[in-house]
């Protein structure tokens, strides 16, 4: 069997994959890119056809490229998103071979590097990238049994509201994904009912800027360590329809129903957590607490900003939340459907190698892993809080092919070394 070698390999070729390319282009490091399906595939086939980018075109890019022939305050379709990706790997020449699915990744005993089998074949690689991101497989909590009489599917199944049966839905998270779904089958005249749990809840913008500049100018994209308990918080917040803040009682307003926390199911009926109007309190403090740290910054800094008083104010709680539902029967509510908004889990099972630790989580140092010659990119919390988007997973990529050269070079050197011992010998 003919064994491919190669310097430095990457699995993966969305955001992260192609940011890398560029680095370890601009570092001198040979490398491939394997990719299962296209470039960026999952912008494409994995999330709803109206979905556009959570922040505005000027931000969310990588610096060596704008989106062409686009505002830089829209907020651009995930197909132009995916587009932009596959524009960019041919600027920048990324050696990128798709339709190869990286099976598993093990180390080569007694030398540097791994041994890499491919749907294609084996190879050898000194390096090893896991450039696969943090949506790899869709969580669906073990809540309704899949027998139940109700169909169910995670978000990234859903495209349009054409596409589902009839009937009211049930929509399980109140994140980015949750809200937008939510709100997209209400204006098509489903009846909807929508699960609220915890979540941080930013205005679109304030004061002339879009919140993604605020989070920029008050430094919290470069937070380090998230707070305890914040890892994995819920942020309501969307691009979609120009952009506008997220309001749950707006969303109760136009028909939604609001519930708690979706905790058991038992006999047909759906039990929820008396937590629905403290949830809603708490982005509500977020939202409020944002705005002060955005007055106080503009004062500050003499920032001549127009006033906002409005964006203060916050309407009264729904009677959907005054008075909440705390058990649903799904027949006598006629839902139909529950769409499960529930965020994703990695998958690193294709790597066979001590790297990660009791709970599956990858050791690592900002994407360095504890086995030498490892490497991961595109996670939360990388490095900072804007890790896993796209301008954070380019500066991320830069640290990584900074510190995959330096390795190189040592490991050349010590060749180098052992070739000049065995001729002298």
């Amino acid at each position: 069997m003919t064994i491919e070698t190669v310097d430095t390999l990457v699995v993966g070729a969305g955001q992260a994959g192609v940011a890398l390319s560029e680095h370890l282009s601009s570092c001198g490091v040979p490398h491939l890119i394997l990719e299962r399906h296209r470039i960026a595939e999952r912008w494409r086939s994995e999330r709803w056809d109206s979905l556009v980018a959570n922040g505005p075109a000027w931000h969310d890019r990588f610096p060596g490229m704008e989106f062409p022939d686009t505002d830089p305050d829209a907020f651009v379709s995930k197909e132009k998103v995916a587009d932009y990706f596959v524009a960019y790997a041919e600027k920048i020449a990324a050696p990128i071979r798709c339709g190869v699915d990286v099976k598993e990744v093990q180390r080569i005993e007694g030398r540097p590097g791994f041994r890499v089998e491919t749907s294609t074949g084996i190879i050898e690689a000194e390096s090893v990238v896991a450039a696969t991101g943090p949506f790899q497989r869709p969580v669906i909590p073990p809540i309704v049994s899949g027998d139940a009489p109700v169909m169910q599917m995670h978000s990234n199944s859903y495209r349009n509201p054409a596409h589902l049966p009839e009937g009211a839905v049930l929509v399980v998270g109140a994140g980015s994904s949750g809200v937008q779904i939510a709100d997209e089958l209400a204006r098509a005249g489903r009846r909807v009912y929508l699960s609220v749990g915890p979540h941080d809840r930013p205005p679109r913008a304030y004061r002339g800027h879009d919140f993604c500049w605020w989070l920029g100018a008050l430094g919290k994209w470069d937070i380090e360590t998230p707070a305890a308990g914040a890892e994995h918080v819920t942020i309501a917040v969307s691009g979609a329809r120009g952009g506008e803040t997220i309001d749950f009682r707006r969303l109760a307003a136009r028909g939604i129903t609001l519930l708690g926390m979706a905790r058991a199911y038992e006999n047909g009926t759906l039990t929820f957590a008396p937590d629905l109007a403290d949830n809603i309190a708490r982005g509500d403090a977020n939202y409020l607490s944002l705005l002060d740290e955005a007055d106080a910054y503009a004062v500050r800094n003499g920032l001549d900003l127009p006033e906002e008083p409005s964006a203060r104010a916050i309407g009264a709680d729904p009677s959907c939340v005054t008075d909440p539902i705390l058990q649903l029967d799904l027949a006598d509510a006629g839902i139909g459907l529950i769409i499960w908004a529930t965020g994703y889990a990695v998958d690193y099972s294709w790597l066979k190698v001590d790297a990660f630790d009791e709970r599956g989580r990858p050791r690592h140092q900002r994407g360095v892993s504890v086995e030498p010659g490892l490497y991961f990119l595109g996670m939360p919390w990388q490095s900072r809080r804007g890790s896993s988007f796209i301008w954070g997973v380019w500066h991320d990529a830069k640290h990584l092919a900074d510190r995959i050269s330096t390795r190189r070079k040592y490991l050349a050197h010590h060749y180098a070394s052992a070739k000049r011992e065995s001729e002298n010998a």
